[in-house]
């Protein structure tokens, strides 16, 4: 009896938790929206990780990293991967209301199944196929069920969700040879990198207006007021991975996963908040397939 109330405690603590991570990763991408109104995508990015870079290296200080390493490029293409998944989200964030931003990243565990049956010879189980067609079919349905087609921005936003993807898969190989600071150190310092050689190059080339987004002007931020929000963006962004690593440690890996999609709800909230408007009927008829995709991947 007393083994099944600790278990059940134990479960319990990890929902709570998830609930805070989900609660503060919407409220994160509130930050970045209000942020959107000052910033350009690729600034926000760079100041976020930036920061990032910064706490990493003195956590490194402080306790040096065991493990050896040894596959570079895999290294580096999960921090290539994750910035390329960070632009297009919040890109996605400041163009279209951020419970279907927040949705459409909330697909990459559909591109992980893809990814697995194609790159790792995983099998394709029936909960597997009846999931991506009701993920992608949310999809649709969020982005333009009239016409059955889907806009550019809520494209970029599905594509953010496949670099996720992409980001995780490379992750599974390199999780044991790397401490994970070091791996997150190649998301925030390539998220870094890049966005400097994208401001330095921006006077000199003239892209489609498709990606424009990608070659912003830079300018540095003077007002208080933004240089707080961007120390806020980057504090609980820091506290949101802490609550879901410890949410991930304490409970069931299939009940903590299922409360995670609680941050669309949230971003709902905050959202409209913030001036989007209430979600219609397909809107949420969208999100609630994708929701119901990603539950029967974990179970199936």
């Amino acid at each position: 009896m007393q083994y099944r109330t600790k278990i059940a405690g134990t479960i319990d603590n990890g929902v709570v938790y998830m609930l805070a991570s989900a609660f503060i990763s919407a409220l994160n991408g509130a930050v970045a929206k209000i942020l959107g109104n000052d910033l350009s995508a690729m600034e926000i990015v760079f100041f976020r990780n930036i920061i990032g870079v910064l706490i990493i290296l003195v956590t490194l200080r402080h306790t040096p990293p065991m493990l050896s390493g040894g596959k570079l490029p895999l290294l580096f293409l999960r921090g290539l991967f994750g910035f390329s998944a960070m632009i297009l989200f919040f890109y996605t964030i400041t163009q279209i209301p951020l419970a279907e931003a927040i949705t459409l990243n909330k697909t990459s565990p559909l591109f992980v199944a893809i990814l697995a049956f194609f790159l790792m010879n995983e099998r394709l189980g029936p909960h597997a196929i009846i999931a991506l067609l009701a993920g992608f079919t949310g999809v649709v349905m969020i982005a333009g069920p009239a016409g059955f087609s889907i806009d550019y921005d809520h494209f970029l936003g599905l594509l953010g969700g496949f670099f996720a993807a992409c980001a995780y898969a490379t992750i599974k190989h390199i999780r044991d040879i790397y401490d994970a600071r070091i791996i997150v150190l190649s998301f925030v310092g390539i998220g870094t990198v890049v966005p400097m050689l994208l401001f330095f190059a921006a006077p000199f080339v003239e892209p489609p207006s498709q990606l424009l987004f990608l070659f912003p002007k830079f300018s540095l931020p003077v007002s208080s007021q933004i240089w707080m929000l961007i120390m806020i963006m980057a504090a609980i962004s820091t506290l949101s991975q802490w609550l879901l690593t410890k949410a991930y440690s304490l409970g069931r890996a299939g009940i903590v996963g299922a409360i995670s999609y609680s941050n669309i709800p949230f971003a709902v909230g905050f959202g409209i908040m913030l001036g989007d408007p209430l979600p219609d009927i397909w809107v949420w008829l969208g999100i609630l397939m994708i929701i119901g995709a990603g539950l029967l991947l974990k179970k199936g």
